[in-house]
């Protein structure tokens, strides 16, 4: 192969891994608010490691969804309150 048809092709297949790179609808395009699919809930692994807690789930009256720790003292506590009240905003 001729050195410039091997820089032409060199430099194709270039742009073509750096214009995938750059492609649409990759997880990089999501909100970060959105949780991602397989990624445990901070609040739900804290109320049962830190806590030894047990989640109830439950559903708001619009359908969305939203747990319940059962502390092992017998008190209940939304999970989010419960992680907040740990970890206050700076």
């Amino acid at each position: 192969m001729k050195p410039l048809k091997a820089l032409g092709a060199v430099g194709a297949a270039s742009a073509a891994l750096l214009t995938g790179c750059a492609a649409p609808g990759t997880a990089s395009d999501q909100p970060a608010s959105e949780p991602m699919a397989g990624m445990a809930n901070p609040a739900s692994v804290w109320c049962v490691k830190h806590y030894h807690g047990m989640l109830e789930i439950k559903k708001d009256k619009d359908g969305g969804e939203y747990a319940i720790c059962h502390l092992p003292d017998g008190r209940s506590i939304e999970e989010w309150e419960l992680f907040r009240a740990d970890h206050p905003q700076k």
